[in-house]
């Protein structure tokens, strides 16, 4: 078993099926709600802007942006499972005119609207991303939970009391923001 398959197992061993992580890059790992007001903060997200969440999830991210600032957003997802329950929450909370979910590749998706990205992704996952990334249009930011971007430093970096957070050693989330 390589490393990124073991690292993936284990960290989403009591959260996502078997199943479901034989096709993922990133497992499903919840954000608790507290990281993600910060990484929306640290992103400087407003109802300008427009968000792209890569590995969406449940579609808190962009829900939350949605809700508090009216920012529209999309999240990209490949398990159709979470699209479909984000779609549903989008819909529950009278918010499907902000809040896109769509299954798709994060390798090539369409990011060119995006004015703040946020991410939750693996480390490798991440170095594979930063090519498109430090492609996109000036003035873009990027948040990233957890793992850097190789040798792009951050612009800034701040840590997070994550007490609901299910994997790692500190209940702490690391959060990161470059400006393309």
């Amino acid at each position: 078993m390589d490393r990124r398959t073991l690292l993936g197992a284990l960290l989403a061993a009591p959260l996502v099926p078997a199943a479901a992580q034989a096709d993922l890059d990133v497992p499903f790992v919840t954000t608790p709600q507290n990281v993600v007001d910060a990484m929306l903060e640290l992103g400087g997200v407003g109802p300008g802007d427009t968000l792209i969440d890569l590995g969406s999830g449940d579609g808190r991210i962009v829900l939350t942006a949605a809700k508090r600032w009216g920012t529209p957003g999309i999240g990209y997802e490949i398990d159709p499972r979470l699209v479909s329950n984000a779609q549903g929450a989008a819909r529950r909370e009278g918010l499907e005119h902000l809040a896109r979910f769509v299954v798709e590749d994060i390798f090539v998706a369409d990011l060119s609207a995006a004015t703040v990205i946020t991410m939750y992704l693996l480390p490798d996952v991440n170095l594979r991303l930063l090519p498109r990334l430090r492609g996109l249009r000036p003035g873009t930011r990027l948040v990233s939970h957890d793992w850097d971007m190789g040798d792009w430093a951050p612009q800034r970096t701040v840590e997070v009391d994550a007490p609901e957070k299910r994997v790692g050693l500190k209940k702490a989330s690391r959060l990161m923001l470059w400006t393309v």
